[in-house]
């Protein structure tokens, strides 16, 4: 047996046959194991600060501005949200199911098979404008037009295609699809632009503004047909307000009947759910609603999107019960929790405390009783 086992093996006897190494050994223990508790209850109660990344395709859409929005207001309840780029609703939810971008506001109508994402809020339907040149007076008059339609295979042109087709008109053979960018239409020559402009947009549009005042374009009605809402979950009953884009001449002349299509806030399902519940909190706020000019409802916020529902959005519901809460319980579990920890700890320590001062009296008795008979033993020999 070398220097090291030889005195492992006595510090081990020695803890083995002393009593108050054990207690004192225990109390560590249990001291090291009611902090770490206490440690965990203190962490939740702190405020976290979350980073988020998120966004509204094209930087000329008004989702864009609603994610922009989102960004500054959420900045006053410790979320820090980037805003990133991307070109449509597709290459977001691919993004978003990659963990790339955390959350974007996509339109419905979409394929919905990303395992990965997750429904976060359903919110008040975007208005699929039609942008006709003059000449273009009724729905047949698409025939043998150039229509544009965004990114090929984006959500406009998906969108776009379907709600041609259940109006007898198909692609390729009625029509031909142009995929110009919101910045290549407004940059292009008059001449040169397409003869049908589609965006999916809230009204009033800043695209369709521009292309009605300085291209001449008009908006065609697009009647909206009860069976389409039936064979399509994602679309809704709509109308263009008369006079939206212009007075004289008047665009549109009267309310018109047009396509909606509901707008998802999705989310990768690793985002943590209170960060989405913050989210939540601001974006049916009152601010948000006022400077987006457009009214975001709750009421909205369940219609499917073809996405689980997430987390956080359960999260944020229970939220809203009127009684006991789910965060109501969590704070107080936290609270309660933190309390029974540090009342333990002063538990434990006064006990020690105790048990030491009796058993250090306790030996001072032992001692002094076995003086008392060593005293009495010399007397006697003395004697």
């Amino acid at each position: 047996m070398n220097v090291f086992e030889k005195g492992l093996f006595n510090l081990l006897h020695k803890f083995k046959s002393s009593e108050r190494l054990k207690r004192g050994a225990l109390v560590v223990f249990l001291l090291l194991l009611l902090l770490g508790i206490g440690a965990k209850f203190v962490y939740e109660l702190i405020p976290r600060h979350y980073l988020l990344t998120m966004t509204g395709g094209s930087v000329l859409s008004q989702r864009h501005f609603l994610a922009k929005v989102l960004q500054e207001e959420l900045a006053q309840k410790h979320v820090s949200l980037k805003i990133v780029h991307a070109a449509g609703s597709v290459e977001a939810l691919e993004e978003v199911n990659d963990g790339k971008i955390d959350l974007a506001l996509v339109q419905g109508g979409l394929d919905s098979n990303y395992p990965n994402v997750e429904h976060v809020a359903t919110i008040s339907p975007e208005l699929i404008h039609f942008l006709v040149k003059s000449d273009i007076r009724e729905v047949k008059d698409l025939r043998g037009k150039f229509i544009n339609m965004g990114v090929k295979g984006d959500g406009v042109s998906v969108v776009t295609n379907q709600i041609l087709k259940i109006s007898g008109l198909n692609a390729e053979t009625d029509y031909a699809e142009t995929n110009f960018s919101d910045e290549e239409i407004l940059s292009m020559r008059p001449e040169k632009l397409p003869d049908v402009i589609v965006e999916v947009s809230y009204a009033p549009s800043d695209i369709a503004d521009f292309l009605v005042k300085h291209r001449d374009y008009r908006l065609l009605e697009m009647s909206f047909p009860p069976s389409l809402a039936m064979r399509l979950g994602w679309v809704a009953d709509s109308k263009i307000l008369a006079y939206m884009y212009s007075i004289i001449p008047a665009v549109p002349e009267k309310d018109i009947q047009v396509v909606g299509v509901n707008l998802h806030l999705v989310a990768n399902k690793d985002v943590d759910p209170n960060a989405i519940v913050r989210v939540l909190e601001t974006l049916y706020g009152p601010r948000v609603t006022t400077r987006f000019g457009h009214n975001i409802s709750e009421n909205d916020m369940l219609l499917p999107s073809g996405f689980q529902v997430s987390k956080g959005t359960e999260l944020y519901l229970s939220q809203k019960q009127p009684f006991l809460t789910d965060a109501f319980l969590n704070k107080f579990k936290a609270i309660f929790g933190l309390a029974v920890t540090v009342v333990s700890i002063l538990l434990v320590l006064v006990r020690w405390w105790r048990t030491e001062r009796q058993s250090t009296d306790e030996e001072g008795k032992v001692s002094s009783h076995v003086d008392d008979i060593f005293s009495h033993l010399d007397r006697l020999n003395d004697d």
